[in-house]
């Protein structure tokens, strides 16, 4: 059990905040921190693992980490940090990357025959591809065995095929090694697929938590369904104005009015409306 009671001031593009937390976590859940960006959800886990100081309390398994006369050190946290960057030693080999955290060569060979790595054990980090090196800093984040796995948008930078591949290994990780996840996401899909627990941060203050369900699809369910869009273009065919709005990685065209079309600009982000469920 994670609990977390703490507050720190940090300065965000709107002003100044307080990121004020009352968090409890159960053994074994993945728990996404889901929120706009800037309103903490880094923060946290960096204070989490150690990386930041803040004022309040952290005890894990009534285990004190953090209160007004305890700081325990980052190496003795018991956490892995998979960052949105890969972090690797360059002049390593992969299997040099993961046995330079521990010399466990089977638990190395396990984490990477999980994710189907074997074959790349003796390569430098400059011949692998993103999602490779991801695979291989997630491995590494295991190395020491860690209870609590700690997330920072792992896979932002990957295409969406490498996305889906890493998200059944983080899974298959998880459940692997009965670990405790906390993730930060800004992909609905990837929060939905992986999470069970979700907690929405605004301006520092939790503004919502609870099951997946129970955010992202109850909170929803009586509203008109809807999806944002990037103005890539504005054209007129015939007498009709069409705009071409970026949504995911599709391409949408969307009627639109006269009047729309003079104020409307290339790069302005607009809400697609459905006004029904059945849609073809």
């Amino acid at each position: 059990m994670i609990n977390i009671d703490i507050k720190k001031e940090l300065h965000g593009a709107n002003g100044d905040f307080e990121l004020d937390v009352n968090l409890e976590i159960k053994q074994g859940e993945f728990l996404a921190l889901i929120g706009k960006s800037g309103s903490g959800k880094t923060t946290l886990l960096r204070i989490l693992a150690g990386l930041e100081k803040s004022s309040g309390v952290i005890s894990v398994n009534n285990q004190i980490w953090q209160d007004d006369n305890n700081f325990l050190k980052v190496q003795n946290r018991n956490i892995g940090f998979v960052f949105q960057d890969f972090a690797l030693f360059e002049n390593m080999s992969v299997e040099q990357n993961l046995l330079y955290v521990n010399k466990d060569k089977d638990l190395a060979n396990k984490l990477l025959e999980i994710t189907e790595l074997s074959k790349l054990k003796n390569r430098m980090p400059n011949s692998l591809s993103g999602g490779q090196k991801q695979r291989v800093s997630l491995c590494r984040s295991l190395m020491n065995k860690p209870k609590i796995l700690l997330m920072d948008e792992p896979l932002s930078a990957l295409d969406s095929n490498m996305r889906n591949k890493l998200q059944n290994e983080i899974l298959a990780l998880h459940k692997e090694f009965n670990l405790t996840t906390i993730m930060v996401s800004h992909d609905l899909n990837e929060t939905y697929r992986l999470a069970n627990y979700i907690v929405e941060l605004n301006e520092g203050k939790i503004v919502s938590k609870g099951t997946k369900k129970e955010i992202l699809l109850e909170s929803n369910s009586s509203k008109n369904f809807l999806l944002e869009g990037e103005i890539l273009d504005i054209i007129k065919k015939e007498d009709k104005f069409i705009a071409i709005l970026s949504v995911g990685n599709k391409l949408v065209e969307v009627f639109i009015d006269e009047e729309k079309s003079e104020i409307l600009n290339v790069g302005d982000k607009l809400n697609i409306d459905t006004r029904s469920f059945s849609l073809i």
